[in-house]
């Protein structure tokens, strides 16, 4: 179930909790064993060694959560880059474990939870036995959204989510039970072509498209050549690999900033942060937040 952008809402009808900003993930457990399955479909089970403990909850359970790497605190989106991509030794993981923040329980005991109100699955939730995993926290509630999205603002944080009491849970589809409201623009956009850096050992930028009916239309550039060292390999791996003979876009990119591009195929998203969006359908100033590994190509849309 995903959320809705849009105003904070408010009234007794109405929980609030915090946008945690990381990897979406379904941690179902079956006859005791663990998969991890984000957004898209991927198994990231080996990705995550940190958080084979929650086979001790229950032998038969499905948990929607956040995975969050914190530094001083603060979910760092751009940390998770070196943990998203490729399997990890336990012994690594363990050295900085990720933080499963749990906000839904979808399954429990095989009777599916999906119909139940909210606050129903809420309650069974916190009824769980969940101190022996010491990497998963339960995502706090709060009644007051305005409080709550002004201390997530001074925190530097995205922002917060609000949902109602009552409401189902709709797999795979945004709903407007649940909203979100953030301090600032994102935008996931999928990687339609890429300039590398005049040396050509590194990606530069990326030409960012968003879907529009069956068309990629054009949303601007934004440059990687600062990303870390992580991220670079990481693009490094996926966009070389998908190289395409033309354009995806919907019409060619202005010439300046398709010079020397290289095309692929429209299935890596990316976030970026922006400042809005020009009258020609241009994200001003965006700045590259991420690869998100977790999103399924064919749920990006433009967020407004």
């Amino acid at each position: 179930m995903l959320a809705t952008p849009g105003p904070l809402p408010t009234g007794p009808e109405w929980v609030y909790e915090v946008k945690w900003d990381g990897m979406r993930l379904l941690a179902e457990v079956t006859d005791g064993e663990l998969r991890l399955v984000t957004r898209s479909g991927q198994d990231v089970t080996a990705t995550f060694p940190e958080l084979s403990g929650l086979t001790a909850i229950a032998p038969d359970l499905v948990l929607d959560g956040e995975v969050v790497l914190l530094e001083e605190g603060v979910p760092s989106f751009a940390a998770l880059a070196d943990r998203v991509h490729r399997p990890v030794t336990r012994t690594r993981a363990l050295a900085r474990p990720v933080t499963f923040m749990v906000f839904d329980v979808l399954r429990l005991y095989g009777v599916p939870l999906l119909e139940r109100p909210l606050h129903e699955r809420r309650a069974t939730l916190e009824r769980l036995t969940t101190a022996s995993v010491p990497t998963l926290q339960l995502s706090p509630l709060y009644t007051d959204g305005r409080a709550l999205f002004e201390a997530t603002g001074r925190r530097g944080m995205e922002g917060i989510l609000a949902k109602r009491r009552e409401s189902e849970y709709r797999p795979g589809r945004r709903s407007p039970a649940w909203v979100k409201v953030t301090h600032r623009h994102t935008q996931t956009c999928l990687v339609g072509g890429w300039r590398p850096e005049r040396s050509g050992t590194r990606i530069a930028a990326l030409l960012l498209g968003v879907p529009d009916g069956g068309d990629l239309v054009y949303a601007g550039r934004v440059g990687v050549a600062l990303a870390g060292a992580a991220v670079q390999r990481v693009l490094g791996e996926l966009v070389p690999e998908l190289e395409a003979d033309a354009s995806p876009f919907r019409g060619r990119p202005p010439r300046a900033e398709a010079a020397g591009a290289h095309w692929c195929e429209p299935v890596v998203a990316v976030e970026v942060a922006h400042h809005g969006w020009t009258s020609d359908g241009r994200l001003r100033q965006p700045v590259f937040r991420g690869v998100r590994a977790d999103v399924d190509p064919a749920d990006v849309r433009r967020e407004g």
